[in-house]
């Protein structure tokens, strides 16, 4: 097992292979899977579904259109124990140094301050969360959309 990578409980990551830079993250290792802020889910066919991802907590409407393949579907308890069908989808991510593949259910995460929410199934064995600090892979930097 490689040497584990101390990350804060908010950080910065990076979702390369869609174009967004500097998305807030929240590391929650009391979640099972990672969750990201979309709005406008659309089933293009029974494999791929088209989204805006979210870009700013505050200001709604800036988003980032993305297609990506469904990776499967599932019935999710939230955080308020609603249980919800939800489509899941992989993409890059990367956290601080690392860059790995995680897989990602489509939510509304309107009224939480962090786009992202990463469980253990994206931190696993590969970060270790240090709960009394944020920003430890470096400064909070402001998302930004990149040509993909």
């Amino acid at each position: 097992m490689s040497e584990l990578e101390v990350i804060g409980w908010k950080e910065s990551v990076d979702l390369p292979d869609w174009g967004v830079m500097n998305i807030l993250a929240k590391s929650d290792t009391g979640a099972r899977s990672a969750a990201i802020d979309v709005n406008n889910i659309i089933e293009l066919d029974d494999t791929h579904v088209q989204f805006d991802i979210v870009l700013d907590r505050k200001d709604r409407t800036k988003t980032r259109t993305v297609q990506a393949e469904i990776a499967h579907t599932k019935r999710v308890r939230s955080s308020n124990g609603q249980i919800h069908e939800r489509y899941f989808v992989r993409t890059q991510v990367r956290i601080g140094h690392k860059i790995k593949e995680v897989e990602l259910s489509l939510v509304s995460r309107k009224s939480m301050i962090c786009r992202i929410l990463l469980g253990r199934n994206v931190l696993g064995n590969d970060f270790l969360v240090d709960s009394s600090t944020k920003y430890k892979s470096g400064p909070r930097r402001k998302t930004v959309e990149r040509d993909s």
